[in-house]
């Protein structure tokens, strides 16, 4: 690697078997300063620091003693609670392996498998403050079919909470350029007091994500059953 620019940047040196995709990604890594300061600061990923937006604007973590992290993978979000909620309870789900974290409770596994949900509820021991969600679906490269899939995850992740919430708690999911879907939105706010959109400053310009929190869950009593055509 070499350096350009007075030094401000670090070039990515054209390596044997490396694709040029691969160069891009590399020295977007090397030069992202969200990256460097994840390192500094012992975070997993960057992605700690969307959390950490979110949390400034909505108060996400504020007397949480619960949380559940779908795609825990790999832990930032999951640092996040600890660091804020040091009392919190903290149970996350990922295909992916993770790092073991203190005090929090890791199952690899699919979070569509039918037996996840219990799963996490026992593994949590209690009704969750904050379900909050930072799953993507692979993409495929094709957007309408990327944008159904991820948003299956978020509707999955929505109905997870809303079984098992506390009154008064939250869920917060990762959703693609245009947010949730007005029918998405419509159930979130049957089940929750206010849903808004967001893009953390920390989330790249270029990438398509967005933010979905719905805070004030109403409670599975006093939700009224949607009325039939």
């Amino acid at each position: 690697m070499s350096r350009g620019g007075g030094g401000s940047r670090t070039r990515v040196k054209t390596a044997r078997g490396r694709t040029a995709s691969s160069n891009r990604w590399l020295a977007r890594q090397l030069n992202d300063p969200y990256v460097r300061k994840a390192k500094a600061e012992g975070y997993r990923s960057r992605a700690a620091y969307k959390l950490l937006e979110l949390d400034e604007r909505f108060n996400l973590l504020r007397g949480v003693k619960a949380v559940v992290d779908l795609g825990i993978a790999p832990g930032g979000w999951a640092q996040v609670v600890r660091r804020r909620a040091p009392g919190a309870r903290i149970a996350g789900i990922d295909l992916l392996p993770t790092d073991p974290i203190d005090g929090v409770a890791i199952l690899e596994m699919d979070f569509m498998d039918d037996s996840a949900p219990a799963a996490l509820r026992d593994a949590l021991g209690a009704e969750p403050d904050l379900v909050m969600s930072d799953m993507a679906a692979n993409t495929v490269g094709h957007p309408q079919t990327d944008h159904l899939r991820t948003m299956g995850l978020v509707e999955a992740g929505m109905l997870f909470a809303t079984e098992v919430l506390r009154p008064g708690g939250a869920y917060v999911a990762k959703v693609l350029a245009g947010g949730a879907d007005h029918g998405l939105v419509a159930e979130l706010k049957r089940h929750f007091t206010t849903v808004k959109h967001a893009k953390p400053p920390s989330s790249r310009k270029d990438s398509s994500e967005w933010y979905v929190i719905a805070q004030g869950f109403k409670g599975r009593e006093a939700v009224a059953e949607p009325a039939e055509d």
